[in-house]
């Protein structure tokens, strides 16, 4: 399982409902969203399930959980598909989802164990980076752009409950550090050689110091995401999990 998986789970929905429905002023676009939403992505293939999908420790992954998360990985993987040419294999996407959710769920049981429980305002800030992220002006817009999603605002700050607490304990249990200039000099300067190289570049790399920011935030994501593959390894050795798939 790549190692950034574990991490976009806990934002899964919000992110994947996100896709293709914020503009330039943070507006959506209903025609523009539909469209994309529905352009190549099959039906989900849900008939059958379970009402409870997996238990993790005794507690259970709904039907409703899964298939939340399910539908948003299903038309990221359309998405791919398009650019591969091969179909997307449901019975292989719906253990990978019921995997991501199980390791969410033993992320979040130790997150709760350590005593890292996210509160109001946390949230309230997960749903304004949130909105930085998708280029909208408040977290009031993001939840718009997801109640014409299908996603309620219960659902939203449940997820963004969920990523708070995940990477809150990451963060805790791991040891992130904040990269030097010279590691995201030679960052930067990979990246340049690589837009060279290829063919059909366009535009030249922004100066160094425009994208130095987004670069140690992503070289935080990485340390984080390694460290959480880690975490999820240990914790899944000792615990009691059943799929019903």
């Amino acid at each position: 399982m790549p190692i950034k998986r574990i991490l976009a789970a806990v934002s899964l929905v919000a992110a994947l409902a996100l896709a293709g429905c914020s503009s330039a002023d943070g507006a959506a676009d209903e025609t523009d969203t539909s469209a994309g939403a529905e352009a190549g992505v099959p039906e989900a293939e849900l008939d059958g399930l379970p009402d409870v999908v997996a238990e993790v420790n005794g507690d259970e992954i709904s039907l409703d959980e899964f298939t939340r998360n399910y539908e948003g990985q299903l038309q990221q993987a359309a998405m791919q598909s398009q650019t591969t040419g091969e179909a997307v294999d449901q019975n292989a996407l719906k253990e990978q989802v019921a995997n991501l959710l199980v390791d969410n769920h033993l992320l979040t049981q130790a997150a709760a164990k350590a005593g890292i429980e996210p509160t109001d305002a946390n949230i309230d800030d997960e749903l304004t980076g949130l909105a930085e992220q998708n280029g909208m002006e408040s977290g009031d817009d993001v939840l718009a752009a997801l109640k014409e999603q299908g996603l309620s605002e219960d659902e939203v700050r449940e997820d963004l409950a969920t990523q708070y607490q995940v990477t809150a304990y990451i963060e805790q249990e791991a040891d992130i550090a904040d990269p030097s200039d010279a590691e995201l000099k030679e960052q930067y300067d990979a990246l340049v050689e690589q837009q060279s190289a290829a063919a059909d570049a366009g535009g030249e790399m922004p100066p160094f110091e425009d994208v130095k920011e987004q670069l140690a935030e992503q070289s935080k994501m990485q340390q984080q995401n390694e460290a959480a593959q880690g975490i999820v390894d240990d914790l899944r050795e000792g615990a009691d999990i059943t799929i019903h798939l």
